[in-house]
């Protein structure tokens, strides 16, 4: 096994972070004034270009995945902006399924750091006017948006979108959006705009109302994906999921890459969406650009030496309870060993428990690149969650890593807990997505 990944640095923080925008603090800082202010003194470079806008708790990426994928095989040329990356910043702001050079990004920034510094802009709110910029300059066509925080006053509400969609609400991020899922609807619901179409495939009455209501406020036509109604024929495996949806012009049979029935509902909501842009694709483009989409870390399944790995991102509950779901679905060989490292915020009393009951063995560790101050205690998590499993706490995520492929043997590593787990791990196994790849 690799100790270095293919780009060629070892695991934990991404020093092309610091050098973006190094005075700009990591802090959530609400309010759009700032980001209308530096959009407005690049002479708004967000307008150049077509926007779709995507909102939720989980999900979301996959969905702006799947739109970038779709437009690309329409023939546009597309950006895709998402956040947390897993490996490396580059995978934030991709262009054509690829990402810039980080000479490209580095020089961005250097142009708008002034302005940035100027307006006191955080972190994200400079990265978001980087990718905004970046996509004007390379003459994107589309650009596909993923909210980072909430939605209300998340930096990336800035843009006029031709579409919006909210894949589902889920508690997530509580100190920052409430603690109930009506709160916390309220702020995803920031991101409809009026006579702009929402699409959402949320089915709780509590939070369709807030939804409704908001749409209903401004004017935007609203609309529903119903897995129960709007997917049929759903096929599950290691490969991928296949499904039929009731789509605009006759039922269509599609195929992705990403594993579990979670993901034919987004891919159902994306598909929706796109049928709701002044253009739409067609509908070979719609079949080619979910069977293409790329979005590493999801359910993704590699077979490395004699065992398999599934790596997933799942750092709340409702991300581990689709985890659990596809695990079960695609019953991997055993022994099945779980190889978590969570954030200190996160509600790992509730994360844990079915992860470390579907495994055989269970390993606690700590990511190389979890941000100071948000690290968890895994030897008090273990004495809190382990019941009738056998749960170590290796501290070393490499020796962890290490320890976890030799008592899995031919079996199952399930790797997860957080976007800095999962990237890290792909790191030190030399799987880093997107690595030898750029536009």
């Amino acid at each position: 096994m690799e100790t270095l990944g293919l780009t060629g640095r070892p695991p934990g923080p991404d020093p092309l972070m610091a050098a973006l925008f190094p005075r700009a603090p990591a802090v959530v800082d609400w309010g759009l004034e700032r980001m209308r202010a530096a959009l407005e003194e690049l002479d708004n470079p967000h307008h150049r270009y077509r926007c779709l806008h995507v909102g939720g708790t989980n999900g979301k990426g996959s969905v702006a995945s799947i739109w970038a994928s779709v437009l690309r095989q329409r023939g546009d040329r597309t950006g895709l902006y998402t956040s947390p990356h897993l490996c490396s910043f580059l995978e934030r702001i991709m262009i054509d399924g690829r990402p810039l050079p980080a000479e490209r990004i580095v020089h961005a920034a250097e142009r708008l750091r002034p302005l940035a510094d100027g307006l006191g802009m955080s972190f994200f709110e400079a990265t978001t006017l980087l990718a905004l910029y970046v996509f004007a300059e390379a003459g994107v066509e589309s650009a596909c948006i993923e909210v980072g925080l909430g939605g209300r006053l998340d930096a990336t509400n800035v843009i006029s979108p031709e579409v919006t969609a909210i894949t589902n609400v889920a508690l997530d991020h509580q100190e920052y959006l409430g603690d109930t899922l009506e709160s916390i609807a309220n702020e995803k619901a920031g991101i409809i705009k009026p006579g702009v179409p929402i699409v959402t495939a949320e089915g709780r009455p509590a939070v369709l109302g807030v939804l409704e209501a908001r749409a209903e406020k401004v004017g935007a036509p609203f609309h529903r994906v119903e897995p129960w109604r709007d997917i049929s024929n759903l096929r599950l495996g290691p490969n991928g999921t296949r499904f039929q949806v009731r789509a605009a012009a006759a039922p269509m049979d599609l195929e992705t890459p990403l594993p579990g029935a979670h993901q034919a509902t987004n891919a159902a909501l994306a598909v929706r969406a796109l049928e709701l842009l002044r253009r739409p694709p067609p509908p070979a483009a719609l079949r080619s650009g979910v069977a293409a989409v790329r979005w590493p870390g999801r359910g993704q399944i590699r077979r490395v030496g004699d065992s398999l790995f599934v790596f997933d991102v799942a750092h709340n509950t409702a991300g581990v309870e689709a985890l659990v779901r596809v695990l079960a679905d695609f019953a991997p060989p055993r022994p099945l060993v779980l190889l978590a490292g969570i954030l200190g915020d996160k509600d790992w009393s509730r994360m844990l428990p079915p992860l470390v009951d579907l495994a055989d063995r269970a390993l606690f560790t700590i990511p190389f690149s979890a941000p100071r101050g948000r690290s968890w205690n895994p030897s008090e998590v273990a004495a809190r969650v382990a019941r009738g499993t056998p749960v170590d706490v290796v501290p070393d995520l490499a020796a962890a890593l290490a320890l976890a492929t030799e008592r899995a043997g031919g079996g199952t590593v399930v790797v997860t807990g957080s976007c800095h787990t999962v990237g890290d791990v792909l790191l030190l196994m030399g799987l880093s997505p997107f690595a030898r790849e750029r536009y």
